[in-house]
């Protein structure tokens, strides 16, 4: 299976190239310089580019690409940065998809846990509505890009949530903290951070790309929900480090602005039921299991 990939240089296609590669097949990663290798594909989504006839001979379609939102703060020019950088990128793979002659089998795409919105304590299955504010207009325009290929091929929509990764990723700022024992939760700590370590999240987009029956949004998220302070806790439980000096709410939104709000004090309680009714397993169900796979 040829695997075409955006965001290839992510924290998460990283991941996802390899495992593809272990079980035999083949990704190969757009970029927007002149291709150095077989396995690179030259595109660009600001003219809406793409190397011409090679959507015919992919299989399935992995959309990772967007800038990312823990740049902070969120000034307006870098605001639109993160609209464009994912609504001109999937505009340009869907409207290869839809002019192919021979269609892939599937478009993944990516999307976003912003989707709902806070929250508060309440369950957020994929059938939760659409929330308010920044994150959730821009997942919501970034899925509806994605889903005008619809009627093109299968398309599935990844609702991601923070990585747990030995590489940092969401983590990056806050555990140096935590090691050094000055760290803890942020706010009262009581919002729920939806959370899934990068070895499961790309296993779970291969587990979407292979069962032709998954379509539609899917939560990628751990199936065991955690809030701010129980994350704090258990990192600082394992390194053997306090984790009493909270982050009060009102500092954070001095200092951060509106990412502040939509990123850290947000609180969303996703449910994974969807994603293990098909059948998917994860090697770090847990919140301790995935944290001792971060500190090794």
């Amino acid at each position: 299976m040829r695997v075409l990939i955006s965001g290839a240089s992510g924290l998460i296609a990283s991941e996802l190239k390899v495992q593809l590669k272990q079980i035999g097949h083949e990704p190969l990663s757009l970029v927007r310089r002149e291709p150095k290798s077989s396995d690179e594909v030259q595109w660009d989504p600001q003219t809406g580019f793409l190397q011409p006839g090679i959507m015919e001979t992919i299989d399935a379609v992995v959309n990772l690409a967007g800038a990312t939102t823990g740049k902070i703060p969120w000034t307006k020019r870098y605001k639109q940065e993160l609209i464009s950088s994912r609504l001109l990128s999937t505009k340009t793979l869907v409207d290869a998809i839809n002019a192919a002659s021979k269609k892939p089998s599937v478009l993944v795409s990516g999307s976003a846990s912003g989707f709902y919105g806070d929250c508060g304590d309440q369950e957020l299955s994929e059938d939760a509505p659409k929330g308010k504010g920044f994150l959730s207009d821009l997942a919501d325009a970034w899925e509806q890009e994605a889903l005008r290929a619809k009627d093109s091929t299968r398309v599935v929509l990844l609702r991601t949530t923070m990585v747990m990764s030995r590489k940092l990723g969401a983590l990056g700022k806050l555990l140096p903290l935590l090691r050094l024992g000055i760290g803890g939760a942020l706010g009262n700590g009581r919002q729920w951070w939806a959370w899934i370590s990068h070895v499961d999240e790309a296993r779970a987009i291969i587990h979407l790309i292979e069962n032709s029956r998954c379509e539609g949004a899917y939560n990628i998220t751990a199936p065991q929900p955690a809030t701010c302070e129980d994350i704090t806790k258990e990192l600082g439980r394992q390194l053997h480090r306090p984790t009493v000096l909270k982050v009060p709410a009102f500092a954070l939104r001095l200092l951060l602005g509106e990412a502040a709000v939509e990123l850290l004090l947000c609180s969303q309680k996703m449910t994974a039921t969807k994603l293990v009714e098909t059948g998917f397993e994860f090697e770090h169900p847990d919140l301790e299991s995935s944290v001792r796979y971060v500190l090794s």
